[in-house]
């Protein structure tokens, strides 16, 4: 697991300590894209109406995976 974590940090995924507002994987999603964390939250809360239910699974697999900054 270590080595998994290692690599999405030097990839740039990585939840962010300063702008979270649940987990922080919007907020690290968008620094790694390089685009607001509003936005992302924005796509995020669209695609949950497009495709109901498949954000509550990969949200949290991503919480879990994704290191803390």
């Amino acid at each position: 697991m270590n080595s998994f974590s290692d690599s999405m940090t030097r990839q740039g995924l990585v939840r962010p300590r300063e702008g979270r507002v649940l987990g922080g994987v919007c907020a690290g999603l968008a620094q790694r894209f390089g685009i607001d964390p509003w936005l992302a939250r924005a796509i995020f809360a669209v695609t949950l109406l497009v495709i109901p239910g498949s954000q509550f699974l990969i949200y949290p697999l991503l919480w879990i995976l994704m290191p803390s900054a």
